[in-house]
Protein backbone atom coordinates (compact mmCIF):
# COMPACT_ATOMS: atom_id res chain seq x y z
CA UNK A 1 0.00 0.00 0.00
CA UNK A 2 1.20 3.61 -0.46
CA UNK A 3 2.62 5.45 2.41
CA UNK A 4 2.70 9.68 2.50
CA UNK A 5 5.91 10.88 3.35
CA UNK A 6 5.93 14.86 4.24
CA UNK A 7 9.76 16.43 4.67
CA UNK A 8 9.78 20.12 5.78
CA UNK A 9 12.93 21.69 4.25
CA UNK A 10 13.96 24.93 4.10
CA UNK A 11 16.05 27.05 1.43
CA UNK A 12 18.85 30.09 1.17
CA UNK A 13 17.48 31.59 -1.30
CA UNK A 14 14.44 30.77 -3.88
CA UNK A 15 16.60 28.35 -6.05
CA UNK A 16 17.86 26.43 -2.83
CA UNK A 17 17.07 23.03 -3.29
CA UNK A 18 20.56 21.70 -1.24
CA UNK A 19 17.88 20.52 1.60
CA UNK A 20 16.17 18.32 -0.70
CA UNK A 21 19.43 17.17 -3.13
CA UNK A 22 20.49 15.67 0.43
CA UNK A 23 17.74 13.66 1.06
CA UNK A 24 18.15 12.67 -2.46
CA UNK A 25 21.87 11.39 -1.80
CA UNK A 26 20.96 9.85 1.37
CA UNK A 27 18.25 8.14 0.09
CA UNK A 28 15.67 9.50 2.48
CA UNK A 29 13.83 10.30 -0.48
CA UNK A 30 13.43 8.91 -4.15
CA UNK A 31 13.05 11.53 -6.96
CA UNK A 32 10.62 8.93 -8.73
CA UNK A 33 8.36 9.38 -5.60
CA UNK A 34 7.91 12.51 -5.36
CA UNK A 35 4.20 13.73 -5.68
CA UNK A 36 3.50 17.39 -5.09
CA UNK A 37 5.93 20.45 -3.83
CA UNK A 38 3.87 23.16 -1.65
CA UNK A 39 6.42 25.85 -0.76
CA UNK A 40 6.68 29.65 0.40
CA UNK A 41 9.24 32.21 -1.21
CA UNK A 42 10.93 34.88 -0.52
CA UNK A 43 9.12 37.55 -3.07
CA UNK A 44 6.47 40.44 -2.80
CA UNK A 45 3.81 37.51 -4.22
CA UNK A 46 2.18 39.76 -7.21
CA UNK A 47 2.21 39.80 -10.71
CA UNK A 48 6.34 40.42 -10.90
CA UNK A 49 7.01 37.85 -8.17
CA UNK A 50 9.54 35.38 -10.11
CA UNK A 51 10.93 33.91 -7.07
CA UNK A 52 8.07 30.94 -7.48
CA UNK A 53 9.23 30.34 -11.29
CA UNK A 54 12.92 30.14 -10.12
CA UNK A 55 12.35 27.72 -7.64
CA UNK A 56 10.22 25.53 -10.11
CA UNK A 57 12.31 25.49 -12.25
CA UNK A 58 15.54 24.97 -10.23
CA UNK A 59 13.67 21.74 -8.97
CA UNK A 60 12.20 20.26 -11.64
CA UNK A 61 16.12 20.62 -12.94
CA UNK A 62 17.41 18.66 -9.80
CA UNK A 63 14.48 15.74 -10.64
CA UNK A 64 14.95 15.25 -13.53
CA UNK A 65 19.17 15.03 -13.10
CA UNK A 66 17.41 12.18 -11.08
CA UNK A 67 15.13 10.84 -13.06
CA UNK A 68 16.04 11.19 -16.18
CA UNK A 69 13.14 12.89 -17.26
CA UNK A 70 12.69 15.71 -19.28
CA UNK A 71 11.71 18.75 -16.88
CA UNK A 72 8.87 19.97 -18.97
CA UNK A 73 7.40 16.04 -18.31
CA UNK A 74 8.11 16.88 -14.83
CA UNK A 75 6.34 20.28 -14.32
CA UNK A 76 3.66 18.39 -16.08
CA UNK A 77 2.46 15.67 -13.56
CA UNK A 78 4.04 17.13 -10.38
CA UNK A 79 2.49 19.75 -8.73
CA UNK A 80 4.67 22.92 -7.20
CA UNK A 81 2.44 25.64 -5.72
CA UNK A 82 3.84 28.31 -4.56
CA UNK A 83 3.39 31.54 -2.59
CA UNK A 84 5.44 34.46 -2.32
CA UNK A 85 6.08 36.50 0.56
CA UNK A 86 8.04 35.61 4.07
CA UNK A 87 6.97 38.89 5.94
CA UNK A 88 7.82 39.31 9.22
CA UNK A 89 8.38 35.99 11.25
CA UNK A 90 7.96 33.92 8.20
CA UNK A 91 10.40 31.55 6.84
CA UNK A 92 11.06 30.43 3.71
CA UNK A 93 10.55 26.71 3.30
CA UNK A 94 8.90 24.28 1.20
CA UNK A 95 6.99 20.40 1.79
CA UNK A 96 7.92 17.89 -0.08
CA UNK A 97 5.09 15.25 -0.59
CA UNK A 98 6.43 11.99 -1.57
CA UNK A 99 4.32 8.59 -1.76
CA UNK A 100 6.39 4.63 -2.03
CA UNK A 101 5.05 1.53 -2.15
CA UNK A 102 5.49 -0.43 0.50
CA UNK A 103 4.47 -3.40 2.85
CA UNK A 104 2.58 -1.10 5.88
CA UNK A 105 0.10 -1.45 8.66
CA UNK A 106 -2.81 -0.15 7.93
CA UNK A 107 -6.14 -0.14 6.35
CA UNK A 108 -6.81 3.44 6.15
CA UNK A 109 -4.23 6.17 6.01
CA UNK A 110 -3.59 9.90 4.78
CA UNK A 111 -3.68 9.83 0.93
CA UNK A 112 -2.81 12.39 -1.97
CA UNK A 113 -3.87 12.80 -5.27
CA UNK A 114 -3.14 15.46 -7.74
CA UNK A 115 -4.16 16.27 -11.11
CA UNK A 116 -3.80 19.13 -13.64
CA UNK A 117 -6.88 21.34 -15.53
CA UNK A 118 -6.53 22.01 -19.10
CA UNK A 119 -4.78 25.21 -19.95
CA UNK A 120 -6.35 28.30 -18.77
CA UNK A 121 -6.06 31.55 -21.28
CA UNK A 122 -6.48 35.16 -19.47
CA UNK A 123 -10.17 34.94 -21.08
CA UNK A 124 -11.16 32.08 -18.87
CA UNK A 125 -9.76 33.30 -16.08
CA UNK A 126 -13.16 33.78 -13.56
CA UNK A 127 -15.43 32.55 -15.96
CA UNK A 128 -17.62 29.38 -15.53
CA UNK A 129 -14.95 27.18 -18.00
CA UNK A 130 -12.30 28.03 -15.16
CA UNK A 131 -14.69 26.68 -12.41
CA UNK A 132 -15.85 23.64 -14.35
CA UNK A 133 -12.65 22.55 -14.73
CA UNK A 134 -11.28 22.83 -11.37
CA UNK A 135 -14.34 20.96 -10.01
CA UNK A 136 -13.20 18.13 -12.48
CA UNK A 137 -9.61 18.74 -11.58
CA UNK A 138 -10.46 17.83 -7.96
CA UNK A 139 -12.88 15.20 -9.14
CA UNK A 140 -10.01 13.53 -10.98
CA UNK A 141 -7.39 14.41 -8.36
CA UNK A 142 -9.65 12.72 -5.40
CA UNK A 143 -10.16 9.74 -8.11
CA UNK A 144 -5.76 9.25 -8.21
CA UNK A 145 -5.86 9.31 -4.55
CA UNK A 146 -8.52 6.34 -4.04
CA UNK A 147 -10.40 8.84 -2.06
CA UNK A 148 -14.15 7.45 -2.80
CA UNK A 149 -16.46 10.77 -0.77
CA UNK A 150 -16.19 14.05 -0.48
CA UNK A 151 -16.58 13.82 3.04
CA UNK A 152 -13.22 12.49 3.35
CA UNK A 153 -11.26 15.15 1.96
CA UNK A 154 -9.24 17.07 4.55
CA UNK A 155 -8.02 19.72 1.93
CA UNK A 156 -7.93 20.74 -1.52
CA UNK A 157 -4.94 23.00 -2.77
CA UNK A 158 -4.70 25.05 -6.17
CA UNK A 159 -2.15 27.00 -7.85
CA UNK A 160 -4.70 28.98 -10.27
CA UNK A 161 -2.97 30.82 -13.63
CA UNK A 162 -2.96 34.23 -13.78
CA UNK A 163 -2.57 36.59 -16.58
CA UNK A 164 1.32 36.81 -17.92
CA UNK A 165 0.30 39.41 -20.83
CA UNK A 166 -2.78 41.77 -21.63
CA UNK A 167 -6.26 40.00 -23.40
CA UNK A 168 -9.00 42.47 -24.28
CA UNK A 169 -10.88 39.42 -24.44
CA UNK A 170 -10.42 39.16 -20.34
CA UNK A 171 -12.88 39.57 -17.69
CA UNK A 172 -10.58 42.44 -16.60
CA UNK A 173 -7.76 44.36 -17.88
CA UNK A 174 -6.62 44.61 -13.92
CA UNK A 175 -4.50 42.02 -13.56
CA UNK A 176 -4.41 42.41 -9.92
CA UNK A 177 -8.15 41.79 -9.96
CA UNK A 178 -7.46 38.91 -12.40
CA UNK A 179 -5.33 37.16 -10.30
CA UNK A 180 -8.15 37.18 -7.40
CA UNK A 181 -11.01 36.23 -10.30
CA UNK A 182 -9.02 33.36 -10.89
CA UNK A 183 -8.37 32.36 -6.71
CA UNK A 184 -12.01 33.05 -6.35
CA UNK A 185 -12.86 30.51 -9.62
CA UNK A 186 -10.73 28.01 -8.88
CA UNK A 187 -12.09 27.84 -5.01
CA UNK A 188 -15.53 27.97 -5.93
CA UNK A 189 -15.21 25.07 -8.53
CA UNK A 190 -13.19 22.99 -5.96
CA UNK A 191 -16.32 23.94 -3.41
CA UNK A 192 -18.65 22.68 -6.42
CA UNK A 193 -16.71 19.53 -6.47
CA UNK A 194 -16.83 18.73 -2.40
CA UNK A 195 -20.46 19.53 -2.00
CA UNK A 196 -19.73 23.02 0.03
CA UNK A 197 -21.10 25.09 -2.62
CA UNK A 198 -24.22 24.62 -4.54
CA UNK A 199 -23.28 23.84 -8.40
CA UNK A 200 -26.35 26.14 -9.03
CA UNK A 201 -24.92 29.08 -7.16
CA UNK A 202 -21.36 28.72 -8.96
CA UNK A 203 -21.83 31.40 -11.48
CA UNK A 204 -19.45 34.03 -13.21
CA UNK A 205 -21.83 36.70 -10.98
CA UNK A 206 -21.10 35.27 -7.66
CA UNK A 207 -17.15 35.48 -7.60
CA UNK A 208 -15.68 37.89 -5.18
CA UNK A 209 -19.55 39.52 -4.56
CA UNK A 210 -21.47 36.22 -2.79
CA UNK A 211 -19.00 35.49 -0.21
CA UNK A 212 -21.84 33.39 1.95
CA UNK A 213 -20.21 30.47 -0.69
CA UNK A 214 -17.02 29.74 0.45
CA UNK A 215 -15.76 25.66 1.55
CA UNK A 216 -13.90 25.40 4.85
CA UNK A 217 -11.32 22.81 3.08
CA UNK A 218 -9.93 24.73 0.05
CA UNK A 219 -6.96 26.92 -0.47
CA UNK A 220 -6.00 28.53 -3.56
CA UNK A 221 -2.79 30.33 -4.78
CA UNK A 222 -2.38 32.18 -8.17
CA UNK A 223 0.63 33.19 -10.27
CA UNK A 224 1.61 33.74 -13.74
CA UNK A 225 4.68 31.09 -13.04
CA UNK A 226 1.40 28.26 -13.98
CA UNK A 227 -0.40 28.37 -17.17
CA UNK A 228 -3.48 26.02 -15.94
CA UNK A 229 -4.88 24.93 -12.25
CA UNK A 230 -2.60 22.68 -10.58
CA UNK A 231 -4.79 20.60 -7.88
CA UNK A 232 -3.52 18.56 -4.87
CA UNK A 233 -6.12 16.78 -2.31
CA UNK A 234 -4.92 15.11 0.69
CA UNK A 235 -8.14 13.06 2.17
CA UNK A 236 -8.34 9.26 3.54
CA UNK A 237 -8.68 6.44 2.05
CA UNK A 238 -8.47 2.97 1.73
CA UNK A 239 -5.00 1.06 1.18
CA UNK A 240 -2.89 4.32 2.54
CA UNK A 241 -0.69 3.63 5.38
CA UNK A 242 -1.39 5.27 8.47
CA UNK A 243 0.89 7.53 10.38
CA UNK A 244 -0.02 10.96 9.17
CA UNK A 245 -3.17 13.05 9.83
CA UNK A 246 -4.65 16.42 8.82
CA UNK A 247 -6.09 18.80 11.07
CA UNK A 248 -8.45 21.41 9.70
CA UNK A 249 -10.36 24.45 11.05
CA UNK A 250 -11.92 27.57 9.81
CA UNK A 251 -10.66 31.09 10.98
CA UNK A 252 -13.96 33.31 11.55
CA UNK A 253 -11.42 36.55 11.43
CA UNK A 254 -7.87 37.29 11.88
CA UNK A 255 -7.93 37.39 15.15
CA UNK A 256 -9.31 33.62 15.60
CA UNK A 257 -6.63 32.38 17.94
CA UNK A 258 -9.38 29.47 18.93
CA UNK A 259 -9.86 28.67 15.55
CA UNK A 260 -5.51 27.70 14.79
CA UNK A 261 -5.61 25.90 17.71
CA UNK A 262 -8.50 23.56 16.66
CA UNK A 263 -6.60 23.23 13.83
CA UNK A 264 -3.37 22.19 15.62
CA UNK A 265 -5.89 20.07 18.13
CA UNK A 266 -6.85 17.69 15.40
CA UNK A 267 -3.46 16.99 14.38
CA UNK A 268 -2.23 15.88 17.90
CA UNK A 269 1.64 14.80 16.72
CA UNK A 270 4.72 16.06 15.51
CA UNK A 271 4.08 19.02 13.10
CA UNK A 272 5.30 18.51 9.07
CA UNK A 273 3.92 21.42 8.03
CA UNK A 274 1.42 23.72 8.23
CA UNK A 275 -1.04 25.86 5.18
CA UNK A 276 -3.11 28.89 6.24
CA UNK A 277 -5.35 31.31 4.32
CA UNK A 278 -6.72 34.63 5.26
CA UNK A 279 -7.68 37.95 4.36
CA UNK A 280 -8.01 41.99 5.27
CA UNK A 281 -11.66 41.85 6.38
CA UNK A 282 -13.37 43.89 3.72
CA UNK A 283 -15.39 45.74 5.86
CA UNK A 284 -12.18 47.78 7.23
CA UNK A 285 -12.86 46.69 10.85
CA UNK A 286 -12.04 43.41 12.72
CA UNK A 287 -14.05 43.04 15.09
CA UNK A 288 -15.43 46.39 15.55
CA UNK A 289 -12.34 47.41 15.40
CA UNK A 290 -10.69 49.96 12.36
CA UNK A 291 -7.83 48.29 10.26
CA UNK A 292 -5.91 50.18 7.91
CA UNK A 293 -4.74 47.09 5.31
CA UNK A 294 -6.90 47.79 2.45
CA UNK A 295 -6.66 51.50 2.17
CA UNK A 296 -2.34 51.75 2.98
CA UNK A 297 -0.41 52.81 -0.14
CA UNK A 298 2.45 52.29 0.88
CA UNK A 299 2.78 48.30 1.45
CA UNK A 300 -0.12 45.45 -0.30
CA UNK A 301 -2.63 44.76 1.90
CA UNK A 302 -1.63 40.73 1.75
CA UNK A 303 1.78 41.77 2.62
CA UNK A 304 0.28 42.79 5.84
CA UNK A 305 -2.26 39.96 6.03
CA UNK A 306 0.73 37.37 5.80
CA UNK A 307 2.73 39.19 8.09
CA UNK A 308 0.28 39.63 10.92
CA UNK A 309 -1.39 35.93 10.20
CA UNK A 310 2.07 34.29 9.70
CA UNK A 311 3.16 35.59 13.38
CA UNK A 312 -0.28 34.06 15.23
CA UNK A 313 0.14 30.51 13.38
CA UNK A 314 3.60 30.58 13.38
CA UNK A 315 3.26 31.53 17.10
CA UNK A 316 1.21 28.36 17.92
CA UNK A 317 3.16 26.32 15.76
CA UNK A 318 6.64 27.09 17.18
CA UNK A 319 8.01 27.66 14.05
CA UNK A 320 8.38 30.09 11.39
CA UNK A 321 8.14 27.57 8.98
CA UNK A 322 4.34 28.43 8.04
CA UNK A 323 2.77 28.48 4.18
CA UNK A 324 0.41 31.27 4.99
CA UNK A 325 -1.40 33.24 1.57
CA UNK A 326 -3.58 35.77 0.98
CA UNK A 327 -6.26 36.58 -0.89
CA UNK A 328 -8.49 34.00 0.57
CA UNK A 329 -11.71 34.39 -1.31
CA UNK A 330 -14.19 31.79 -0.67
CA UNK A 331 -11.85 29.82 1.14
CA UNK A 332 -13.29 29.93 4.62
CA UNK A 333 -15.64 32.45 6.39
CA UNK A 334 -15.15 36.20 4.70
CA UNK A 335 -12.63 37.97 6.57
CA UNK A 336 -11.17 34.91 7.69
CA UNK A 337 -9.83 31.74 6.35
CA UNK A 338 -8.94 27.98 7.17
CA UNK A 339 -5.58 26.26 9.07
CA UNK A 340 -4.23 22.80 7.92
CA UNK A 341 -1.86 21.40 10.21
CA UNK A 342 0.08 18.14 9.05
CA UNK A 343 1.38 16.02 11.27
CA UNK A 344 2.44 12.23 12.18
CA UNK A 345 0.38 10.74 14.88
CA UNK A 346 1.85 9.40 17.62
Amino acid sequence: MPRLAIHRLPMAHPGDLSALAGLMARGEVRAGDIRAVIGKTEGNGGLNDFTRGFFTQTLMLLLASQTGEEPAALAARIPCVLSGGTEGALSPHFLVFSASDEAARGERGLALGTAFSPPTPAREIGRAAQIAAVADAVRAAMADAGIARPEDVALVQVKAPAPQAPDPAARSTDAKFLMALSRAAAAVGAGVALGDIPAARATEASLLTDLSLYSNRVSISSGVEVTCNEVVVFGYAEGWAEGIVAGVAPMADLLDLAGVQAAFAAAPGEVLGVIAKGEPDRSGAIRGQRHTMLGDTDIDAQRHLRGALGAIVAAVAGDGRVFVSGGAEHQGPPGGGLVCVFARSR
